[in-house]
């Protein structure tokens, strides 16, 4: 019994470590994420709106270089 009590004591103190260990490394990336601007997780891209003129244009450009493609085709 006292052996199990040994070894029971011997596992917390190792589980102590290795969470001390994660604390560190969580730090570490913490501090990587805000010198490098983060990964898509903790920093999301906004969408800028875009106008229906602004659709516009771009449907026209793609419509002009389909029919580009088209008649290079025949």
């Amino acid at each position: 019994m006292t052996e199990l009590s040994r070894i029971v004591g011997q596992l917390k103190k190792e589980r102590a470590r290795v969470q001390q260990q994660l604390s560190g490394l969580n730090a570490a990336l913490a501090a990587f994420a805000g010198v490098y601007g983060g990964s898509g997780a903790s920093k999301k891209r906004t969408r800028r709106p875009l106008s229906a003129k602004g659709r516009a244009a771009i449907r026209r450009a793609q419509k002009a270089r389909w029919a580009k493609v088209r008649a290079e085709k025949k």
